[in-house]
């Protein structure tokens, strides 16, 4: 609540400062060419002034405030009455601090009761100082921004660098979080791969990481499954569902369909891409894999299992049909018209224009979509997890249970680990080579799409 009223406060004297601004910009016109820059850029310069240090001064006291309120409560005298264990002592001032946001909760720990008074009071007293402080800063930008509303100075200059300083710090956002990804996969993979060989864990076919001990333990880190089932799941079964049934509604949505019926069925095909993934999982676990379990048993299998890679599969690639299907409807959509024209009028047909004209000047929305749907596929989790099951088996068979590099991430990171196992740190490099695996995806995308990308005037 503290944090909601001084954002508010300082977006309120950010406001109070842009009419201030504008006022005096005002004053200053005398008429045309008196002023450098409209009375505009006055106001935001001086709000820029006031909101930046405001708010800078606020994070900057968020995130030194916690340990001076803990501090404090540890200063006080009733402190003697925590227990020695820091696990003890953390979970009972844990508690302390939820109970002092929330007086009328319930405590587990009579003795956090008793602690949420003096951390209420030390929240309360740190966040007036806090709010103390934002106050000067705001005053004090604002009050240089002030001097500055003068007829020559140049405020759309230095608010465009303002504006072009935030774009580029957004823009810096993305990359600096996959190199944060980046870096912490690679370190933590270097951590794993002390214990365990690279090259048995990128080319072994045993994975047990459960059993794994004593010096042969590289033999159990064996990671070839988890790759196979990946490819064979996300990548050749979904794929084999996903690229024939996507490009042939795309298709016919842009050179067949009436436009009352494309107004239509492209908002429903492209709800499948908005259904929650947990929910395909519900559907293939119990509509689906029972259905595949059935035919494989007519087939004349012995005893199959109702999770199989097939069942997976099929979902997933049902899942990812609107990314096939809309890359390629905006392709085909996108080929201008007089390549038609011109196609037909030459003589072909309406299907051999579709075949040599439309679909080659569309190959490259088309393989976009389709690598798109491909990194889609291995990475799903929730439909392997109910559908395809936990076996690390090397298998073609589409019967057999399989896993993926995803569910034995989640297997891995869950549950009461020990983060410096190399159990725990098997994950990393998975996910690492996961990684890697989608970023040559995109690389080849990109590749394929400058060889056939077409130049139309």
């Amino acid at each position: 609540m503290t944090s909601t009223i001084i954002l508010l406060a300082i977006f309120a004297l950010g406001l109070a400062g842009w009419f201030t601004a504008r006022a005096r910009a005002r004053l200053l016109y005398t008429g045309r060419g008196s002023l450098h820059s409209m009375p505009n850029y006055h106001a935001w310069h001086m709000a820029l002034w006031i909101v930046v240090p405001a708010l800078l001064a606020w994070l900057a006291w968020s995130a030194v405030s916690p340990e001076l309120v803990r501090a404090a409560v540890l200063a006080d005298p009733l402190a003697a009455k925590l227990p020695a264990m820091d696990m003890e002592r953390a979970a009972i001032l844990a508690e302390a601090r939820s109970l002092a946001g929330n007086p009328g909760a319930a405590a587990f720990n009579p003795l956090a009761q008793e602690f949420a008074v003096p951390y209420r009071a030390a929240e309360l007293r740190f966040g007036l100082i806090g709010a103390a402080l934002v106050a000067i800063f705001a005053f004090t930008g604002g009050a240089w921004g002030f001097t500055r509303v003068r007829a020559r100075f140049p405020a759309r200059s230095w608010v465009e660098r303002g504006v072009m300083f935030g774009l580029l710090v957004a823009s810096l956002v993305a990359i600096l979080t996959t190199f944060g990804i980046v870096v912490s996969l690679v370190y933590e993979t270097g951590l794993f791969f002390r214990t365990v060989s690279p090259i048995d864990f990128l080319t072994g076919t045993h994975w047990a990481p459960s059993t794994a001990g004593g010096a042969n333990i590289s033999k159990d880190f064996g990671a070839v499954p988890l790759f196979w089932g990946t490819i064979y799941i996300g990548a050749i079964i979904a794929m084999v569902v996903a690229i024939p049934l996507g490009l042939m509604s795309a298709v016919y949505l842009t050179q067949y369909a009436d436009p009352a019926v494309r107004r239509w069925v492209k908002p429903a095909l492209e709800i499948l891409a908005g259904v929650p993934t947990v929910v395909y999982g519900y559907f293939a676990a119990l509509t689906v894999a029972p259905l595949v379990r059935d035919f494989a048993a007519m087939l004349g299998k012995a005893n199959p299992s109702t999770e199989s890679a097939l069942a997976a599969g099929l979902v997933m690639g049902v899942m990812i049909i609107p990314f096939v299907s809309s890359m390629a409807d905006d392709s085909i959509a996108a080929v201008p018209q007089a390549m038609r024209d011109g196609s037909l009028a030459m003589g072909a047909t309406p299907s051999e224009t579709i075949k040599r004209v439309l679909l080659p000047a569309a190959l490259p929305g088309i393989v976009a979509g389709v690598m798109l749907a491909v990194s889609r596929a291995i990475g799903e989790t929730m439909i392997v997890v109910m559908a395809a099951g936990a076996a690390a088996r090397l298998s073609a068979d589409p019967f057999e249970s399989m896993t993926t590099v995803t569910y034995q991430i989640v297997q891995l990171l869950t549950g009461d680990q020990e983060f410096n196992s190399p159990k725990t740190l098997s994950a990393f490099a998975l996910g690492l080579v996961l990684f890697i695996v989608t970023f040559i995806l995109n690389i080849v995308a990109l590749r394929v799409v400058k060889r056939f990308r077409e130049a139309y005037e």
